[in-house]
C-alpha cells in the first residue's frame, strides 16, 4: 500500500511540470521546423481532388516567428504569385492582374491558393504559441516514434480561426507528426499528418505532409519539401510588399 501511495504521489508531482512544459514543446517544434533565426527552401504543393489534381512549385523564406514569404515558381500561369506575412499582416501579390491584396481577418478562414490549407496557416507559427493555452493530454506512438499529444485552446481574446488544435509532437526530434484542427463548435475540419521525414541542413524535419479535410472525401493537399537551409542571412527589409513583387 505504501508503494502505491508513493507512486501516486510522484505521478501527481510530475503532472504540473509536464503542463508547464507544453508551450515550450510546441515552440521547440516550430523553431526546429523553420529555424530559430531564418530559413529558405523549395517545395511542391499538390492539390488532389476526386477528378483532378494540380501541382505548384514554390520557394519560401522565413525569419523568426513574424516574417515569411512564399513565391510560386510554377506552373507558368501562376508564376510570380506571392504571399507575404509581416507579423500579423498577410499580403498577396497577383502579377496576372498586377494587384496587391492585404487579407482582412475575415479571409483568414478561406482557402490558401485553392488548397486545403487556410490563410490562417500562414500566420500559425506565432499564433499557436502566444494565442493558445497548451496542455499535454498524454503520450501516443506514431510512425514508430513516441509523441506528446498536446491540446491547444485559444485564449478568450484570440483572433484565430480554430476552436481547438491537437498536435502530436515526437519526443526525440520535436517533429510534428499529426495535427487535428477543429472549428469554434469543436467539429473536426482538417487533419494534417506527416508521411515522410528527411534530413535537411543537418536537421530532421517533416519532409512530406498531407492536409486532409474531414468532410470532403477524396480531397487532400500534399506538401513536399525538396531543400531547406536554416539560419540564412535575411534582413527584415527582404520581407516587404515591394520585394514581394520582384523576388525570384
Amino acid at each position: 500500500m505504501k508503494y502505491i501511495l508513493v507512486i501516486c504521489a510522484c505521478f501527481m508531482m510530475v503532472l504540473p511540470a509536464i503542463g508547464q512544459n507544453a508551450r515550450e514543446i510546441v515552440r521547440e517544434a516550430e523553431e526546429r521546423r523553420r529555424g530559430i533565426k531564418s530559413s529558405s527552401g523549395e517545395l511542391t504543393m499538390k492539390i488532389i481532388r476526386p477528378k483532378w489534381s494540380r501541382e505548384m512549385g514554390m520557394k519560401m523564406w522565413t525569419k523568426g516567428e513574424d516574417y515569411s514569404l512564399i513565391l510560386v515558381t510554377s506552373p507558368a500561369r501562376d508564376e510570380g504569385t506571392a504571399n507575404l506575412k509581416r507579423i500579423k499582416e498577410v499580403w498577396s501579390w497577383v502579377p496576372r492582374i498586377e494587384r496587391t491584396i492585404k487579407l482582412p481577418p475575415s479571409m483568414m478562414s478561406q482557402s490558401w491558393m485553392g488548397s486545403d490549407f487556410k490563410n490562417e496557416d500562414l500566420v500559425r507559427e506565432n499564433s499557436i504559441i502566444t494565442e493558445f493555452s497548451h496542455k499535454i493530454l498524454g503520450m501516443e506512438e506514431l510512425m514508430d516514434r513516441e509523441c506528446y499529444k498536446i491540446e491547444l485552446i485559444p485564449n478568450e481574446d484570440a483572433a484565430v480561426v480554430w476552436g481547438k488544435i491537437i498536435l502530436w509532437i515526437d519526443t526525440q526530434d520535436y517533429i510534428q507528426l499529426k495535427g487535428e484542427y477543429y472549428d469554434e463548435e469543436l467539429y473536426l475540419i482538417n487533419t494534417m499528418q506527416t508521411t515522410k521525414i528527411a534530413e535537411f541542413d543537418g536537421r530532421l524535419i517533416a519532409s512530406e505532409m498531407e492536409m486532409i479535410p474531414a468532410d470532403e472525401e477524396g480531397y487532400k493537399t500534399v506538401m513536399v519539401y525538396h531543400d531547406i537551409k536554416f539560419d540564412v542571412d535575411l534582413p527584415v527589409s527582404f520581407f516587404s510588399v515591394q520585394n514581394m513583387k520582384r523576388v525570384r
